[in-house]
């Protein structure tokens, strides 16, 4: 058994090793003057705890108030130098850059999971999961924005979200030049055209053509049809909110970062008021104490949590564990949402025409991207065409669609099941016997996702430990419509791939052997697609809503339109968990914009001037 373990270590200890000494190779941002540590105040205005897509945009902007003193707290450490390198993202999944989190155990899919189960990745590091995810930049529908506002958020609507979309960005991309209006010049966060594809690209845009789509900048005024993403990549390298906003606003010396802090609790006086944190930082406890506010940022899986350990949450889940309730709030840890996709939907090609993984990590590769820092390891892994379908008749708006579909370059065996096997989570003996015979194949994988799912979930507490894990339950296909959506965007997926660009002009070949586990349903009927979903469906690492916006009148809801902690004062929220229902595509862009969002909400309640848009 040790032998196998070993056996089974190996390649990925090597592949490691290989990774490190590229990205040594091409240097790195320059971090040395970012942990403050030794700097430490004991009072700030500002506390924000949390450097992800949103907190690092949060702290950067309230740094541009030059009077204030901001502090910014990351459980984590600095960006390894190997997340530099775009087309090296999988490696992160699996490293110590992740809060290494897992779902329970599914009650109504993740059948083909080890344990039922799934990882649920989440950036421990500086840029948070901007610092660990695929970089592409896709804002939602302008639908979902005016559906906030629609719920009771004013200020939320997509005409006044849209304005910051358009200042965090520097968009330098070619592509949409009759959509221009709609992006923004001179912001911190580069915005960019791909750079390299392999031919497969080409053949699924005119697929869709076929099919009657045009090509769409989904960033524009509609997103029904399909797309090359925008990548949040500078210059052939990862573009995070920590390379974006907190290294250039660190340089300041009224922003303060401290890096491997954990924080704890939120502390609050006898009026309800936060008015501190506490947090561990190489196994000591310490405590800073904000003058103004505390601003948790911590994402939708940790806000939550560390709400309730400060004894914010509902009152009978906290006194379970023996947590003194401060302010009973029912709705902190509900409304867990996530886009599920399916992944292992898989078609063969002739060689050369798809991403094939000792091409891409071949001297040549590496000379490239050494050289100018264009070639395969420019951009994220596999990562080819986004697609959104119309919604079905029976949703509503056909233009506010219901299913996205993520066109990949590789198949599922395509490191032979060396690594990324047990990164996706795949139940060993399924992998073997339903890939067995695509190892190191070229390939493609087409993922439909739901946009707006219907099934709902929880994060809350498995002890009072602020150390232990929270149990996150994402509820996967609770809802049945979630699965009968699913059939369909299967459906469509094959539409697609039978179509004459992708069969006869790259040879796409259906990998269609049975499902373990499905072999009771008649193949090709929607009994057994259904089955196939309930097996392969998971996370597309998109958890929101936990600590949701919303009006007093909705018991559930967490902070309201300003992202004010409800019950409570000098506390905010401002992450993805904030979404009253999760948008429509990648949820990167949003929450970035909540940042931005949040930062000129805060500037205008302390009376601060607001940065103006730069176009």
């Amino acid at each position: 058994m040790r032998i196998l373990a070993v056996t089974r270590l190996l390649p990925g200890l090597l592949i490691r090793l290989a990774v490190i000494m590229l990205s040594r190779l091409i240097g790195r941002e320059d971090y040395t003057h970012m942990d403050a540590t030794d700097k430490l105040l004991p009072h700030y205005d500002f506390i924000v705890v949390g450097s992800g897509s949103a907190g690092g945009v949060l702290a950067a902007r309230l740094a541009e108030v030059e009077e204030w003193r901001v502090l910014l707290l990351e459980a984590g450490g600095l960006p390894p130098p190997e997340s530099d390198i775009p087309g090296l993202n999988p490696i992160l999944l699996q490293s110590e850059v992740d809060w290494h989190y897992f779902t329970v155990r599914q009650k109504h899919g993740l059948r083909g999971y080890v344990g039922d189960s799934c990882h649920m990745p989440v950036g421990r590091v500086l840029g948070g999961s901007s610092t660990l995810n695929w970089m592409m930049y896709v804002r939602g529908n302008r639908r979902d924005f005016d559906n906030w506002e629609a719920m009771g958020n004013p200020g939320w609507s997509y005409a006044e979200v849209l304005h910051y979309f358009r200042k965090s960005e520097n968009y330098l991309g070619t592509r949409h030049q009759a959509t221009l209006e709609f992006h923004g010049r001179g912001g911190p966060l580069t915005v960019d055209d791909k750079v390299w594809a392999p031919p497969l690209t080409q053949a699924i845009l005119q697929a869709g053509r076929e099919l009657g789509f045009q090509v769409i900048d989904p960033n524009g005024p509609e997103m029904i049809g399909f797309s090359i993403p925008d990548l949040t990549v500078r210059h052939g390298r990862r573009g995070s909110t920590s390379a974006s906003y907190i290294l250039p606003a660190a340089k300041k010396r009224n922003l303060h970062v401290v890096l491997n802090a954990q924080v704890t609790q939120v502390l609050f006086n006898r009026d309800k008021r936060a008015v501190g944190v506490k947090y561990v930082q190489f196994g000591q406890e310490k405590q800073v104490m904000a003058r103004r506010e505390v601003i948790l940022s911590a994402g939708a899986l940790n806000s939550p949590r560390l709400l309730m350990l400060s004894g914010v949450g509902p009152a009978q889940h906290l006194r379970s564990h023996g947590i003194p309730v401060l302010l009973d709030l029912p709705g902190v840890g509900q409304n867990l949402q996530d886009h599920p996709s399916v992944f292992g939907l898989t078609w063969t090609v002739r060689p050369g025409t798809s991403t094939f993984l000792l091409r891409s990590a071949s001297i040549q590769s590496i000379k490239q991207y050494l050289r100018d820092k264009t070639g395969p390891l420019a951009v994220p892994f596999g990562v080819e065409v986004n697609a959104w379908s119309p919604a079905h008749p029976s949703v509503g708006d056909p233009m506010w669609p219901d299913l996205q579909y993520l066109f990949m370059s590789i198949t599922p065996a395509v490191d032979y099941g060396l690594l990324f096997t047990d990164g996706v989570g795949f139940r060993r003996e399924l992998f073997h016997k339903y890939y067995g015979s695509l190892l190191g194949r070229e390939g493609f994988n087409i993922g439909p996702m739901l946009t707006r799912p219907k099934s709902r979930g929880t994060v809350t507490l498995q002890s009072s430990d602020p150390f232990a894990p929270p149990l996150i339950d994402p509820n996967f296909l609770s809802h049945p419509d979630d699965v009968t959506t699913f059939v369909r965007g299967i459906k469509f997926a094959m539409t697609v791939a039978n179509t004459t660009a992708l069969k006869f002009g790259v040879g796409a070949r259906f990998h269609d052997q049975v499902l373990p586990g499905c072999e009771r349903e008649v193949y090709g009927s929607d009994q057994y697609w259904a089955c196939y979903v309930r097996h392969m469906a998971q996370t597309t690492y998109h958890p929101v809503g936990t600590c949701k916006m919303a009006p007093v009148s909705d018991p559930y809801g967490v902070v309201d339109h300003k992202l004010k902690v409800r019950g409570v004062s000098g506390l905010r929220v401002v992450d993805g968990s904030i979404m009253p229902l999760i948008t429509t595509a990648n949820v990167n862009a949003p929450i970035i914009m909540i940042g931005e969002k949040a930062a000129d909400l805060i500037k205008e309640e302390w009376g601060a001037p607001v940065t103006a848009n730069l176009v």
